[in-house]
């Protein structure tokens, strides 16, 4: 079913943010683009990753040490997913195609698959944003984890409050072993179809999972003087503190209290332009904090890298003054939490009430 978004309704909520924003970078005289600051950020990861990488492997640090290496490796290689890779992946990094093609190989380096990512997320979530059926980032854990009010609801989800954050950490383990390759396989994507691939990308995906598998399993392995269940309590450490990092801000984006899940009518119509209905699902979350600003990558902007996501997040702090003003000068939603605590909480209480109530909200419909 083909998904059509009314563009007749709200049309002037968006033409306006966005003239206001264009006017912004032309008045200022600055590139939508990375800027030094985003130069600096980019440098500060990549090169934590080679330090922390090599101080676990010719470090001669105690297990405790190494151990705790391993955890920030594993959360460092989100933060790369979060400041690098994303914005290269969505073509805003530089306006430079072979600069961003560059850093989107960084996705595949820490494990991912950049083309992949690019079919599921850029193509399919930031179209159908939080559209059950459609939006594939609700499949978090299918059958234990309910995060739409329109999926069936299961006796053990009455708990999920508490074992989904655990469940969280297993995200990139899963992305490592098994997601991309079955997203890459799969004949569609929601409801888009995903059935042809450009060879080169066959390539790619094994090329890349080979190469991390040796950089990351066999390398550490080889060199370093522990056992293979000692490894493997390091591996998943890293992967588990990576994978929380991971699910809890992409979770604390779109299921939160406010955000909405519009279920077309049976012709695939939604009831709102594109551009509200992106308003009425995302949300901003410690958007005064520099420190998450900086560690997030501007994922905290949720709702401005919806809007505008060709731009780099570099920027979002201060486009979201124009989008925060716009929306309620056309009565548009604009969610956030103030602060990160606040966020979480909204979501515990979001997986509380979607494991106890077969239907928390009555669907859109025309």
């Amino acid at each position: 079913m083909k998904i059509k978004f009314n563009g007749k309704k709200q049309p002037g909520f968006y033409a306006e943010v966005k003239k206001e924003v264009d006017e912004y970078f032309k008045k200022n005289n600055i590139s939508k683009n990375a800027n030094a600051a985003m130069v600096f950020k980019t440098v500060f990861f990549l090169g934590s990753l080679v330090a922390l990488y090599l101080l676990i492997l010719l470090g001669g640090f105690s297990l405790s040490v190494a151990l705790l290496l391993a955890v920030l490796l594993g959360m460092v290689q989100a933060f790369i997913g979060f400041n690098v890779c994303h914005d290269a992946i969505h073509g805003s990094y530089s306006s430079s195609s072979r600069v961003n093609n560059y850093l989107s190989l960084t996705f595949n380096l820490i494990g991912a698959n950049a083309y992949v990512w690019k079919v599921t997320h850029n193509q399919v979530h930031h179209t159908f944003t939080n559209i059950p059926g459609h939006d594939e980032d609700l499949d978090v854990a299918p059958g234990l984890v309910r995060v739409s009010p329109q999926d069936r609801r299961k006796p053990i989800m009455k708990y999920q409050h508490l074992y989904a954050f655990f469940l969280y950490g297993f995200a990139s383990l899963s992305w490592v072993f098994r997601k991309d390759y079955v997203k890459f396989f799969q004949k569609k994507i929601g409801h888009t179809d995903n059935s042809k691939h450009p060879k080169i990308e066959y390539f790619n995906l094994f090329f890349f999972k080979a190469l991390y598998y040796s950089l990351f399993i066999v390398v550490p392995l080889l060199v370093m003087d522990i056992t293979w269940w000692q490894f493997v309590i390091g591996f998943l450490a890293m992967h588990l503190a990576e994978g929380f990092v991971l699910g809890l801000v992409f979770q604390l984006a779109h299921v939160v209290e406010g955000t909405e899940f519009p279920e077309p009518d049976t012709d695939g119509k939604v009831d709102e332009s594109w551009a509200v209905h992106q308003m009425q699902t995302t949300a901003n979350f410690s958007t005064k904090s520099p420190i998450a600003t900086f560690l997030c990558g501007g994922l905290n902007f949720q709702v401005e890298h919806h809007l505008f996501a060709n731009i780099c997040h570099i920027h979002y702090p201060e486009i979201s003054r124009i989008v925060a003003r716009t929306a309620r000068k056309y009565g548009v939603p604009y969610h956030e939490n103030p602060t990160f605590l606040g966020a979480l909480a909204s979501h515990y209480k979001t997986l509380k009430k979607f494991g106890r109530e077969d239907m928390v909200l009555e669907p859109v419909r025309v």
